[in-house]
Parts: C-alpha cells; structure tokens; sequence
C-alpha cells in the first residue's frame, strides 16, 4: 500500500533529529500571551460575496485559534448576534460595529471602527 506525502515527510525529519544531540534539538515555544496594547484590531463592515447581507469583521488579531474563538464567542454573547471566529478574524452577523468597539475598548485591545 503506498505510503502518505505526510508519513514519509515525519519519517524523514524523525530521522534527521534523532541523530542531533539533544541539546540542539529546539524545543517548541509557549504561546506567550499577546501584548492587547500592541496590535491593532480593525472593525469594519462587509457585504461581498453575503447576497447583500451585512456582516461586521473584526481583523488584526494576533493570537492562537482558541484565543480568537474565546474572543468570538464573547462578543457573539454579548452581543446576540451570531458569527464566526476563523482564519485571523471574527465575523458578526449585522452592522453592530460601534458595539463592537466599545466592548473589545472595554476589555483592553486598541480597537478602530473601519468604514
């Protein structure tokens, strides 16, 4: 049965750090908590692609996955709305941009209300 491109690729960096020493092999790097006060987070409103329909996008979001989902499911709570939290940015059902602002202000990130 012909092997998997993913199998032969571990295979061959499994390979590759077992012959370094052990100190030479990096060891992965905790996700530090992001600095809120350093990035940037940019409320705007969309309609492409959505039949017309607005949505509200937050982007600028520098984090892991699971802090964006968190942060997308607070302010989908907070806001009644529904939306999703994926590839780097929130999307909110309906133009709630100014609500949105106030409340990610609130918690502490520097947010700026796009068009």
């Amino acid at each position: 049965m012909p092997q998997d491109w993913k199998d032969l690729l571990k295979g061959a960096f499994a390979e590759e750090l077992a012959s370094l020493p052990p100190e030479a092999v990096p060891e992965p790097a905790a996700s530090a908590a992001p600095d809120f006060r350093k990035q940037r987070l940019i409320v705007t409103i969309d309609r492409r692609r959505r039949a017309g329909k607005q949505v509200t996008l937050v982007t600028g979001f520098n984090g892991t996955d699971e802090e964006l989902a968190a942060l997308g499911k607070q302010l989908k709570t907070k806001l009644g709305v529904g939306g999703s939290a994926g590839d780097g940015e929130i999307l909110l059902q309906g133009d709630v941009r100014d609500k949105v602002v106030a409340f990610l202000m609130a918690l502490g990130h520097r947010a700026k209300r796009g068009n």
